[in-house]
């Protein structure tokens, strides 16, 4: 029998996040934590469906007019232009002034792949900065796009626990011009810590000198501090100051619309006889890739943002959810701090959004893990989601324990 091609594919590295969910998955222990991978719970550890959102799911189940057609190749439009307009805010010069254009992709994940796809194929960059850390598939989703220079940018000060602030300035100023710099918007995963307003036009100004092109992965507007303006914030003055930039929104956190794959790139353009032109290649990446985005999730998202009723009942929704993280992140600072837990652990109120980078080491992780069945990452990455009023003591009592005992 002849050999077969594919007894010559080379088993690929397991893909952490998921490895650590099937652990907590197959663990028959009572006390168990999942504090892996990035989705929201309850304070009874339970997924949520937005009520906002069960409400237009009825309304659209109801509908006899809606059927099940193609949407267009660049997705529907009513979702893009106001999901552009929450991400830039509806009267920002860009939005007024027709410079910017928007299309639905498959989440943040599709719109950062269409986005790279573009900016290589099409624009012809060809090196592209990402934080260091980052979210696992920034790198992943720009080498397989093509870019064959990807290099990371300081961010994480792992000894302050904090932004290491001028090693990622002085990594911005020795990047060749014309890179892709690849930004955290808001809640940057998986650190948890942002730039403050001052540091963001300070990093604008390094960007501006030395020809950098931003592109701003959205992923938690809303989710994050729950202010929809103050999440965008830095989106929109990269987009005041006259950059010319690219946005990748995903609802899958802040819509609850986890498997719906419901996301937007939202390009800002100086002039906009580029539009028309653009559309055309962005249509033909997509008819090549995936031919057209799903429906379900586009109506829902739609519906809520362009009605004033549906989208302050959601605006609540996101606070109850933010104001829920909050909570846990106060209730497990304080938690270490009462059991003399060695080291600071201010780092913890001091990050936003869903994740923190808690300094836990590799070795440390393992620990509460095999003891305590809590898992999360080997960087000491946790979900403060799964974090609960019913396990927060345990969470400590297992942080402590590893910080105590295990140094390495």
């Amino acid at each position: 029998m002849a050999s077969s091609r594919f007894c010559e594919v080379q088993q690929a590295p397991p893909i952490e996040v998921f490895a650590v969910s099937k652990a907590f998955t197959d663990s028959t222990h009572e006390k168990k934590v999942n504090l892996s991978v990035g989705a929201y719970r309850t304070d009874e550890g339970k997924p949520w469906v937005l009520p906002v959102v069960r409400k237009v799911e009825q309304e659209l189940a109801a509908d006899n007019t809606l059927n099940h057609e193609y949407l267009p190749i660049l997705g529907l439009e009513a979702f893009s232009t106001a999901a552009a307009k929450m991400l830039l805010g509806a009267t920002h010069p860009a939005i007024t002034g027709g410079r910017v254009t928007a299309v639905q992709t498959l989440s943040g994940t599709g719109g950062l792949r269409v986005a790279a796809e573009f900016l290589g194929r099409v624009l012809k960059y060809n090196t592209a900065y990402h934080s260091a850390p980052t979210w696992g598939n920034h790198n992943l989703i720009f080498k397989q796009a093509g870019f064959t220079n990807i290099a990371p940018y300081r961010y994480w000060d792992g000894g302050k626990r904090g932004l290491n602030f001028d090693g990622m300035i002085e990594d911005l100023s020795n990047a060749p011009e014309n890179s892709v710099i690849i930004l955290h918007a808001c809640a940057h995963n998986p650190t948890g810590v942002d730039p403050t307003q001052e540091q963001w036009k300070k990093i604008a100004d390094v960007m501006e000198k030395r020809k950098l092109f931003p592109l701003f992965d959205s992923a938690y507007q809303g989710f994050a501090s729950g202010d929809l303006d103050n999440d965008a914030w830095a989106v929109r003055y990269f987009a005041e100051r006259g950059f010319e930039m690219m946005g990748t929104q995903s609802f899958s956190k802040n819509f609850g619309l986890y498997n719906e794959r419901i996301g937007n790139l939202m390009v800002v353009v100086k002039d906009t006889a580029c539009i028309v032109p653009m559309k055309s290649q962005l249509t033909l990446l997509v008819r090549g890739s995936y031919s057209n985005p799903p429906c379900h999730g586009a109506r829902i998202v739609s519906r809520v943002l362009n009605d004033p009723a549906l989208f302050e009942e959601w605006k609540g929704c996101i606070r109850t959810m933010s104001g829920r993280i909050i909570e846990m992140r106060k209730g497990l600072r304080e938690r270490l701090e009462k059991l003399g837990t060695p080291g600071t652990w201010d780092h913890i109120t001091a990050q936003i959004g869903m994740f923190s980078f808690t300094g836990l080491t590799a070795a440390q992780a393992k620990h509460i893990a095999d003891k305590y069945h809590i898992f999360l990452l080997s960087s000491g990455r946790i979900n403060m989601c799964g974090i609960t009023t019913g396990n927060i003591d345990h969470v400590a009592e297992a942080i402590n324990d590893a910080v105590c005992n295990i140094t390495n």
